[in-house]
């Protein structure tokens, strides 16, 4: 059981570590070339716009938090206190 945890728990970061510093992966969708072709008709991939690349979910997740903790620690102007030269 302990060794159980301890891969999943080794998974977990190994794959946060990644998201850090590799935060952009190849798009599933169109192998990371960014064009599909579909009956004689070349497209740019839905899924990736043409860019080759997409986030990991990890990072977006990651960039998700980030932006709700952003905005739910910053001041706002209702709540400073008046001073009276204001």
């Amino acid at each position: 059981m302990a060794l159980a945890s301890l891969l999943i728990l080794l998974t977990a970061v190994g794959y946060a570590v990644l998201c850090a510093v590799k935060p952009f992966a190849p798009c599933r969708k169109c192998s990371g070339i960014g064009i599909r072709t579909r009956r004689r008709t070349v497209t740019v991939c839905r899924r990736c716009h043409g860019n080759r690349a997409r986030l990991r979910i990890g990072r977006r997740l990651l960039n998700n938090s980030r932006s709700i903790h952003a905005a739910g620690t910053r001041p706002h102007a209702t709540d400073r206190k008046a001073t009276p030269w204001q």
